[in-house]
């Protein structure tokens, strides 16, 4: 009887092991997902400079990011206007790279970031919120920022409407890409919106 090399009689269970990593991961992945509002896009940083534009933001504003990615709406909201800002997101890469871009720019003692699902976020000290999340996701928060947001704060969304909640002003413009975009604002006047 011939042994069989060991490097063959080991291929099946690192094949094994590699299978059950990946559909851990996957699980993982998924799990990420499901809680997660939207994928990472990054917004173009003259679309940034916009809604902060058009939600009028000020050195005495408290803007919170739902979905902060990389940091760089709070972070110019900071660096440009003197504003204070909070970003909310459940990845802690994305955490961890506002964090640094923050540091990089100086305006860490104006800004905070959280790792934490935006659905579970108290949003009561904004007086601006922006949003790059999906029309369905933008629904879902709806109600909880309507009812813990302060009359006259502002709500500014890049490219997805809130249903049947019409915008106060809606932007249509072209980007330094050449891409369309439409930015929503409203301004809260205390009524709670399911």
């Amino acid at each position: 009887m011939t042994p069989v090399p060991i490097l063959r009689r080991g291929l099946p269970a690192i094949a094994l092991a590699a299978v059950l990593c990946l559909a851990g991961a996957s699980n993982r992945l998924t799990a990420q997902e499901n809680s997660s509002l939207a994928p990472f896009v990054p917004t173009p940083q003259d679309v940034v400079d916009r809604m902060l534009e058009l939600a009028g933001v000020s050195e005495s504003d408290v803007v919170y990011d739902l979905g902060c990615g990389d940091g760089r709406i709070v972070i110019t909201a900071a660096r440009e206007y003197g504003a204070r800002g909070v970003g909310i997101d459940i990845d802690p890469q994305r955490i961890a790279e506002a964090n640094a871009n923050a540091e990089a720019e100086g305006v860490q003692d104006l800004v905070t970031f959280i790792e934490q699902d935006a659905m579970t976020v108290d949003v009561s000290d904004a007086t601006v919120v922006t949003l790059y999340l999906l029309s369905s996701s933008n629904l879902k928060l709806r109600p909880l920022l309507t009812e813990q947001l302060a009359p006259g704060a502002r709500i500014v969304s890049h490219a997805f409407s809130m249903g049947d909640w019409s915008a106060d002003q809606v932007d249509r413009f072209t980007d330094l890409r050449g891409n369309t975009r439409t930015l929503f604002l409203w301004r809260h006047d205390g009524t709670v919106r399911p």
